[in-house]
């Protein structure tokens, strides 16, 4: 599989039919038995963990966040049309306690905080979004003083993890730093034993150098330096870089990446003994030298959308072209469904405090969480309803892959597709990677 056109586009500019079932008082008999939310699923104070009183309106609404302009634009369709894909079949499931789903009417705008204070307004119980990293913090902020869930498919800011919500905000997408054992383990499987780290200035390239710097020293590489370069200025890192003559070079990069490559190919450091940060990946061509990156392997977030959900997209929006961030918003539309089926209830709070166990949280034994059922996997809104209605709690895995939401809101598992390049310095997907986080619901 080739690398798509758009992949170059940074991920985020800080840094990117079924049957339907009666509701009824059985389904929200055996939720109650299937997801009893007490405090055990995360640090006290928070609503991703506290008990929460049914308070909701029995209208479930999802409202959908889109914050892109300029070149940006092309990440506001697959949003929208996974949003709506997802609301459809929840609700040819039997929708929220036997009432549609509702979506509400979406804008694109930059001004997140006017956006998010219209989505209180028009009642929303959770928002999809934003996009990009930057805006999150005024979305949160607003959002949550309001008491409304917030779930992001693309939040990637590593400093996001931490970021004071109340419990109200999730995502979907991994954090940045996620990507460091599999960059790390790409360097150990071609058989390095030293690796050096080219980054870029600022907090991604920071961030996830020194996470990158950790792993390899964890996987029993010796990280034999790292050097800051700012874009168009690399010439003095990749020299760095030369002068401990490393078995492999990882560059953490954005908008400097291409200069930095032909610096490090200028210094005998690119082709195979090069690897890419997600950001850094583009479709190259003959921008660069000839063969510069011949062997070079490079990694993105997520899967490869199967042909179904492609399909299914494109039987929403005839005229999509992109896919970038729709399995994410997809599987966050369903995740905000399940977590008001398990609590029989629509308010964000509740939502809030049954996501954790929804997606297949655990706790810090690694169990599942005290006093709850072991998780069902299911693959459908439909399924994991089925599963409530047995008594069972629902392990969401959707179709960006296995969504264990921690006491963080991060995902504890990361979906990598590999990629490598060819001596037309472009790029074909070769395999995949999945990186763990340690870090549990306690």
């Amino acid at each position: 599989m080739a690398l798509p056109a758009r992949t170059n586009v940074p991920r985020d500019t800080d840094r990117r039919r079924t049957r339907t079932f009666p509701p009824g008082r059985a389904l929200a008999a055996a939720a109650a038995a299937a997801l009893a939310l007490t405090g055990c699923l995360g640090p006290g104070g928070s609503a991703r963990v506290s008990s929460a009183d049914a308070s909701g309106d029995g209208i479930l609404r999802i409202g959908l966040m889109l914050d892109n302009t300029g070149p940006q634009n092309f990440l506001n369709a697959p949003q929208l049309a996974a949003a709506k894909l997802a609301v459809q079949d929840i609700n040819a499931a039997g929708g929220h306690k036997g009432k549609p789903v509702e979506l509400l009417p979406e804008t694109i705008s930059t001004d997140t905080a006017a956006q998010a204070r219209a989505l209180a307004a028009a009642k929303a119980d959770v928002v999809i979004g934003p996009t990009d990293s930057s805006h999150a913090p005024a979305a949160i902020d607003v959002l949550a003083n309001a008491k409304v869930a917030v779930i992001s498919p693309a939040n990637s800011a590593a400093a996001l993890s931490n970021y004071k919500s109340n419990g109200y905000y999730f995502r979907t997408s991994a954090s940045d730093v996620a990507q460091a054992s599999v960059l790390a383990k790409l360097a150990k499987d071609a058989g390095a034993k030293t690796v050096a780290v080219l980054h870029e200035e600022g907090g991604y390239g920071k961030e996830v150098a020194a996470a990158v710097a950790d792993a390899a020293k964890q996987s029993g590489l010796d990280a034999v330096a790292d050097a800051q370069f700012t874009p168009g200025q690399a010439q003095q890192a990749a020299a760095a870089a030369k002068a401990v003559n490393p078995d492999a070079v990882v560059l953490v990069a954005r908008e400097g990446a291409q200069g930095a490559i032909a610096e490090l190919n200028n210094a005998g450091l690119a082709g195979k003994k090069l690897i890419l940060s997600d950001e850094a990946v583009s479709r190259y061509g003959s921008g660069l030298g000839a063969q510069a990156l011949d062997g070079t392997r490079a990694i993105l977030p997520g899967v490869f959308p199967s042909a179904a959900f492609q399909a299914d997209l494109v039987g929403v929006d005839p005229g999509l072209k992109d896919m970038v961030f729709a399995a994410e918003t997809y599987d966050a539309v369903i995740l905000a469904a399940l977590a008001a089926a398990a609590a029989q209830d629509d308010a964000g709070t509740t939502i809030a405090a049954s996501l954790v166990a929804v997606s297949g949280g655990t706790n810090s034994a690694g169990g599942q969480p005290a006093g709850q059922p072991a998780g069902k996997a299911c693959t459908s809104y439909k399924d994991c309803v089925d599963a409530l209605r047995a008594g069972q709690r629902p392990d969401y895995d959707g179709q960006s892959g296995r969504l264990n939401f921690d006491a963080h809101g991060d995902i504890t598992e990361a979906n990598y597709m590999v990629y490598t390049y060819g001596a037309d310095n472009l790029a074909t997907m070769t395999g995949t990677e999945t990186a763990t986080s340690s870090r549990t619901v306690g």
